[in-house]
């Protein structure tokens, strides 16, 4: 299992729910809508004036999350646009100055999902398309403007945002940062102009817990860096390696469809199966997954996300210790065909994963003599097994026994699970 004891409860975990809300969620097209149709200004601040979640329910945000097996949250504080969902005293572009908003909106989220037993995560971004002072770039504001802007008046106002997130809202487990474009630099300059150095030691100084992703050093090394190394859409085939080939933590970020933000017409849905196989596939290689919601404007998470919400906390009711807790699976053992491997070592327990499922046998390399127990996760029925050369052979047929005689018992069907799990409990050190 990757990770020191500072970061020990983030491998454990495996799965976060992240979630992008902003302005953006009232035009219903994408988180970049200000920047991919070049709004100005003036007219963005219309969703500023209009915005009103008055179906908000943090409470159901929170239990839905704990239920699909989630074990921590990362929220967008303030996205790109600059629009902040707590009340900031450093601008009024907030959900608490809103006219038809007037409420602390993360306070409320964070209190509802600690009380679900969720670890808490801010999300950051560094870019602001609203603030005068924010330097531009290819993308940051959407439309530069003709004017100075004072990089030292910015960071202090970036400082002092990050200063009220680290001390109004409790204990924080995970600063999440974005925003910082190396490709769209127009002067070339490293964004040491952000003074991230000095960013990460008052961060640690103000929680000293904390966990940073890796988004302040992708052009400079942080002292100490970030804890956590942040794909996106995607699931490096070895997970994430040092210079060594050594496993460092990591975390995917994921979308149920094709953007971050609420996207009314978005059709590039993930099903169940698509999301369980995805996790699947994080947990295997090493890494968490970061499956992200984008609430609609009124407060909600719209009816497909609850669709998969619902069907990942079904599969996870029964599969949830083959997901948290677990990691790689020992060098010995050599995934078959169309399946992937989770293992805990504390248990002592290997986890098939059948994307495909077999039906007759499964043959597992390297795993005579380390097999006690074979049984279908789901409903801890036995799967019988047995050695074959340095292998074991799964038997998914058999024979029954009626009277004095024996039939033959049909092929075990598929398992009706959006991914059905096989555990094999191992022989311990001292068997």
């Amino acid at each position: 299992m990757s990770g020191d004891d500072k970061t020990e409860w983030f491998t454990q975990a495996r799965f976060g729910l992240f979630i992008h809300w902003g302005l953006y969620s009232m035009a219903a097209r994408h988180e970049w809508i200000k920047h991919i149709e070049s709004i100005p200004d003036a007219d963005y601040q219309k969703y500023f004036e209009l915005f009103e979640p008055d179906l908000f329910d943090p409470k159901d945000w929170a239990r839905r999350a704990r239920l699909a097996g989630m074990r921590y949250v990362v929220v967008t504080t303030k996205h790109h646009e600059g629009f902040c969902l707590w009340d900031s005293k450093l601008t009024d572009y907030n959900a608490a100055k809103a006219p038809r908003c007037r409420r602390d909106l993360l306070k409320e989220l964070v209190d509802a999902f600690r009380a679900e037993g969720i670890r808490i995560g801010l999300y950051y971004s560094v870019a602001d398309w609203h603030h005068p002072d924010c330097p531009f770039d290819k993308v940051n504001p959407p439309r530069p403007e003709p004017r100075e802007r004072d990089q030292a008046v910015y960071n202090q106002y970036m400082r002092g945002q990050i200063r009220e997130l680290l001390g109004n809202y409790g204990k924080i487990d995970i600063l999440w940062f974005d925003g910082m474009f190396p490709w769209a630099r127009l002067d070339g300059k490293t964004h040491d102009r952000w003074e991230c150095v000095e960013l990460a030691s008052m961060i640690r100084e103000l929680q000293p817990g904390i966990l940073i992703n890796d988004r302040l050093e992708r052009e400079s090394k942080l002292s100490p860096p970030g804890e956590i190394k942040t794909p996106e859409q995607k699931v490096p085939e070895k997970g994430v390696q040092d210079e060594n080939g050594d496993l460092v933590v990591w975390e995917g970020c994921q979308t149920l469809s094709g953007a971050w933000g609420y996207y009314r017409d978005e059709l590039t849905w993930k099903s169940v199966e698509d999301l369980v196989r995805l996790l699947v596939n994080h947990v295997s290689r090493g890494g968490n997954m970061l499956l992200n919601v984008g609430p609609t404007s009124r407060g909600q998470f719209d009816r497909r996300a609850r669709e998969r919400l619902d069907g990942l906390a079904a599969w996870m009711e029964t599969h949830a210790r083959a997901i948290h807790g677990c990691g790689v699976s020992p060098a010995w053992a050599k995934e078959p065909e169309n399946c992937r491997y989770t293992y805990n070592p504390d248990s002592e327990r290997l986890y098939l994963h059948c994307f495909v499922w077999p039906f007759v046998t499964v043959r597992l390399e390297n795993l005579a003599g380390k097999v006690k127990h074979v049984q279908l996760l789901s409903d801890g029925g036995e799967i019988k097994f047995h050695d074959d050369g340095p292998d074991v052979v799964l038997e998914l047929h058999g024979h029954t026994a009626l009277g004095a005689i024996s039939v033959p018992r049909p092929t075990m069907m598929r398992p009706d699970e959006a991914v059905p799990v096989i555990e094999l409990i191992l022989h311990s050190a001292g068997d």
